[in-house]
């Protein structure tokens, strides 16, 4: 007899349980090697699972909604028809059915729905099987269109809801209208650099009288806030004026770039000159990272808090880390970032001046070693060098250090040099 348990995988090292989004597979469904059978929700994505063994998935432990622990059986698959009663029984024991073998762990592979790897050709097959959304193969299967026949038009190929209604002459419906969830990233610094308002976040669902569950990213940002509860921090504010960064803002807006990327450019170039702040602290001394990765906080629609990296910001130009920029935000609201694109940051930017903040504090992220805080850039009255007032953009921003390896005077030598950059120098960004 061969039956084998599907195991709840851990997604990364942080997790301790993970919770089932969708069973792609049903009861009986007959399971292909390397094939998708379930989506859990890590920290913060949605991961596809995949099996190792042909086989029918025999009976579901776990149901769509709920969690299981790390390493707790999800599902038993069958090899056989014939023993699919056998692995009903031993689910419904606990798998302690008498006269059946230990069921073997079944490996399972992981990945991320819409970042597979593609061939070149741009097929939506990844090494030699199809890559498809769940939903997806669940509407295939009900208007019974065969994937393989279809042209993924998702990222990286993936064949998505939308290729499967279109294969049927169904036109699909359109989304109903939400509000989009803000960036809590530096998208757009100064207020009047906009005429359209600033967005605000999406209304959370409230019963009074209930007490509403934390999913699993608000879940994931509370512990990572109380672990920031441990280490010794300090804050530095200063004042940048930003004329030189609107004006290039505004001479290459319309070339796709994004204040985000800007900001992040400036912080990185500047980390250049000061790695220290660009370290973290471990037990055993300093870690001085050999990249410069801006993580940027990103609000999500659902509650918590998601932070894309822009990877190698310093090296990267800026054309290029705009459009980096939207697409990790884009797969950071449908939870399809791989774990190395919301954890590998070295360094991080929040900022709340796209609601009108003039100033705030931000909690250290846990195994970084700064935060950067960014206000609303407001017109200010200030004295010129020769005695004279006047009118200039400035905004105020409000660093966060790990006192434990960072000092004082090395965050304001930082707040120097990239207020100098940005007031002086900001025509650099784009070289």
């Amino acid at each position: 007899m061969s039956i084998h348990e599907i195991f709840m995988p851990a997604l990364s090292s942080t997790m301790t349980e993970g919770k089932i989004v969708s069973w792609v597979k049903s009861p009986g469904d007959k399971v292909e090697k390397g094939e998708t059978v379930v989506v859990v929700e890590s920290d913060k994505a949605d991961m596809d699972v995949e099996t190792f063994y042909e086989g029918y998935l025999a009976h579901i432990v776990v149901q769509a909604g709920n969690s299981a622990p790390v390493g707790a059986a999800i599902a038993y698959v069958a090899e056989t028809e014939a023993e699919i009663e056998a692995a009903k029984s031993m689910g419904n024991s606990g798998g302690a059915a008498a006269a059946t073998p230990t069921p073997e762990p079944i490996p399972a592979t992981i990945s991320v729905g819409a970042t597979s790897t593609v061939s070149q050709n741009g097929s939506n097959h990844k090494e030699g099987r199809l890559v498809a959304s769940p939903r997806a193969r669940k509407l295939a299967k009900e208007l019974k269109v065969d994937l393989n026949s279809l042209k993924g038009s998702g990222p990286h190929g993936r064949i998505v809801a939308d290729d499967v209604e279109s294969a049927t002459g169904k036109t699909p419906a359109p989304a109903a209208p939400t509000t989009p969830a803000p960036s809590i990233a530096p998208v757009a610094t100064p207020a009047p650099r906009t005429a359209a308002p600033a967005p605000t976040p999406a209304p959370v669902a409230a019963v009074p009288g209930q007490i509403a569950p934390f999913n699993t990213l608000q879940n994931a940002v509370i512990r990572n806030m109380v672990a920031s509860l441990a280490v010794p921090e300090f804050r530095v504010g200063y004042t940048i004026t930003t004329d030189g960064l609107d004006k290039l803002y505004k001479q290459i807006k319309s070339k796709g770039v994004t204040m985000t990327a800007l900001l992040a450019k400036a912080v990185a170039v500047t980390l250049q000159k000061h790695p220290l702040l660009n370290a973290s602290y471990s037990d055993q001394g300093v870690v001085y990272h050999s990249d410069i990765n801006i993580s940027v906080a990103v609000a999500m629609d659902d509650g918590g808090l998601i932070t894309p990296v822009l990877k190698n910001a310093d090296q990267v130009d800026i054309y290029s880390l705009s459009r980096n920029w939207k697409s990790l935000v884009d797969r950071a609201r449908s939870k399809q970032l791989q774990p190395d694109e919301y954890n590998s940051g070295t360094f991080t930017l929040s900022n709340l001046g796209m609601f009108g903040v003039d100033t705030f504090d931000a909690i250290l992220p846990p195994g970084q070693g700064s935060i950067l805080a960014i206000g609303a850039s407001r017109p200010q009255v200030v004295a010129s060098p020769d005695g004279l007032f006047a009118v200039r953009q400035q905004m105020q921003v409000n660093i966060t250090c790990d006192h434990r390896i960072i000092y004082g005077a090395h965050a304001a030598a930082f707040l120097q040099d990239l207020a100098k950059l940005i007031e002086t120098d900001a025509q650099s960004l784009t070289l």
